[in-house]
């Protein structure tokens, strides 16, 4: 990690950097014996993360300790240890919003993001909520039933969090959405991660405002707590302000919350932190991280300056958080926290199968595409997948070509209809529209009566048929079907593999959500040390600037 060589040579190069500084009349106090001068005992030093590091010169000979203090040189005596740079301790519960740690009551300003269909499932909150890491159940996609059993398993686990839970924007399905809210409500599920709105809808400031009252010294306390990912200014500015007041009085019209709630939520944000999503899987503009962040913590100070919030909006980084490089690069530009996404599908907790997992290892950054979504299928919305390994990309983009060609699937050509037959849907497509009238009649019958007057309609549902199923059959590893899984992955996924290729992590029998959290952050902080290092005038060899993950003690 520092220059361990102590040959002539090296030791010239290192002090030529630090005699750029005046270090003359600074002086190091300390035991000899806590000095390290060989490779392993200076990566030992560096990496005591808790205490501060001294970098020292003693007879022409560079050296570092943890321990000891500096002062300044009394009476110029040559056998004084002469103290080069002094960097003190930082510990990975120091990166990021300190506001962010004691408002979720959590050991990292760290989160593990939803990922619908329950791949962010029971077992990954749970572990990572035992640790005191926040992280997100993936409720988009699953019926209320499913979501309720998540509720009741994750909070007799973890009675004192933290947790928290999806909401995902149901644009088409508007009465899933609020059979969801009123189960968080139900259930006194007090953090909730917003993710997929394009505006506000009447659920989440429903959810906002039946958590606000007012303490014993008469402040505001806010009950239900929201976390926003959103990757558009747009949008950002709709979460950053007070709910609207139009949706408000319909609440209170409603009966659902009550006048005061509503004063009250015109004086806080919709949201508690806002998640920049950049590049990620799944749902992405696929926003380059550097130009979103700086934009949305720009926008988010000038609405602070107009409200004035007693606690400002944080503002949070995801989309390509897989190394602890990518962690601080995300704090050192203004992140109170980062999330983590892709990477945590190959972790041994997630809900996809192990051929899923084994995929995901070993992908790499340019292993991944756009792809038409399910959800919104029809409006061309789409969707960041893994390719390797599947069909399932070039698959959905044909039908997607299909569905802008033509009005009905009558009018598609025969060989064409054969062909989507034996090698998308292996059935016929009178089966598979068979299968979405017994879906829909139950989840969705007004789409349903939609379709039955509407050919290009009824071709898409058909169509969605596959793209929807593509991604349950690769949580659950449906068997024959592996060339056509759907999984959502960003090009983190191959930046991780990158840096743990070589380690236990590359293994994904090895993969613990909460290991990969902890790497991360103590990763980060580590480069953290090691950057204030150089930037003082130490130079060392790239190979021991680097964090590499070593198995955690049980």
């Amino acid at each position: 990690m520092v220059v361990t060589n102590n040959s002539p040579k090296h030791y010239h190069n290192l002090l030529r950097t630090i005699n750029t500084f005046d270090s003359k009349n600074q002086v190091w106090q300390g035991s000899l014996d806590t000095l390290a001068f060989d490779e392993i005992g200076i990566q030992s030093k560096l990496l005591n993360l808790h205490k501060p590091c001294y970098i020292v010169r003693i007879k022409e000979k560079i050296g570092v300790s943890n321990n000891g203090y500096w002062s300044h040189s009394k009476n110029g005596k040559t056998e004084e240890i002469e103290l080069l740079i002094a960097v003190p301790p930082l510990t990975s519960q120091q990166l990021g919003d300190a506001n962010f740690l004691s408002f979720h009551n959590v050991k990292y300003a760290y989160t593990a993001g939803a990922m619908a269909h329950g791949i962010a499932s029971e077992e990954l909150v749970i572990a990572l909520g035992k640790e005191g890491i926040l992280s997100s159940f993936g409720a988009g996609g699953l019926a209320p039933a499913r979501v309720e059993t998540a509720i009741n398993r994750i909070q007799q686990a973890l009675p004192q969090g933290p947790y928290a839970f999806n909401l995902l924007h149901s644009p088409s399905e508007p009465a899933i959405e609020r059979r969801v809210v009123d189960l968080y409500l139900k259930y006194q599920v007090r953090t909730i991660e917003a993710s997929a709105f394009l505006d506000l809808t009447e659920n989440i400031v429903y959810y906002r405002a039946a958590g606000l009252s007012l303490n014993s010294v008469n402040q505001i306390a806010i009950n239900n707590k929201v976390i926003a990912k959103i990757s558009r200014r747009e949008v950002a500015t709709k979460f950053l302000q007070p709910a609207p007041t139009k949706i408000l009085k319909q609440l209170v019209q409603q009966g659902l919350i009550s006048e005061l709630q509503a004063n009250l939520a015109e004086k806080v944000p919709v949201a508690d932190d806002v998640t920049v999503e950049a590049d990620s899987g799944g749902h992405t503009d696929n926003r380059p991280l550097v130009c979103l962040l700086s934009s949305i913590l720009e926008l988010r100070d000038n609405i602070q300056r107009k409200y004035d919030y007693e606690q400002p909006v944080r503002i949070g980084a995801g989309g390509g958080i897989a190394t602890p490089q990518s962690a601080l690069a995300a704090f050192i530009m203004g992140a109170g926290y980062v999330v983590t996404g892709s990477i945590n599908q190959s972790c041994i907790e997630a809900g996809t199968s192990q051929h899923t997992k084994q995929l995901l290892a070993q992908a790499e950054m340019a292993d991944v595409m756009m792809t038409p979504a399910a959800d919104m299928f029809e409006m061309g919305v789409k969707v960041q997948v893994l390719k390797r390994g599947t069909f399932f990309p070039l698959r959905a983009q044909k039908l997607f070509d299909l569905y802008k060609s033509y009005e009905s699937i009558e009018d598609i050509p025969l060989a064409e209809r054969d062909k989507l037959e034996k090698q998308v849907f292996q059935k016929s497509l009178d089966a598979v529209w068979q299968e979405t009238v017994a879906y829909l009649s139950q989840r969705n019958p007004v789409k349903l009566a939609q379709a039955s007057n509407n050919p290009k309609l009824k071709m898409a549902l058909i169509f969605r048929w596959y793209l929807g199923l593509s991604s349950r059959w690769s949580n659950s590893g449906e068997p024959g079907r592996e060339m056509d899984y759907q999984i959502w992955c960003g090009p983190a996924m191959g930046s991780f593999n990158d840096w743990v290729r070589g380690s236990y992590l590359e293994v994904p029998s090895n993969r613990k959500v909460v290991d990969v959290a902890h790497h991360i952050m103590t990763g980060a902080a580590f480069l953290y040390r090691i950057q204030s290092l150089k930037f003082q005038g130490l130079q060392m060899p790239d190979n021991y600037s680097q964090y590499f993950p070593s198995e955690m003690k049980v």
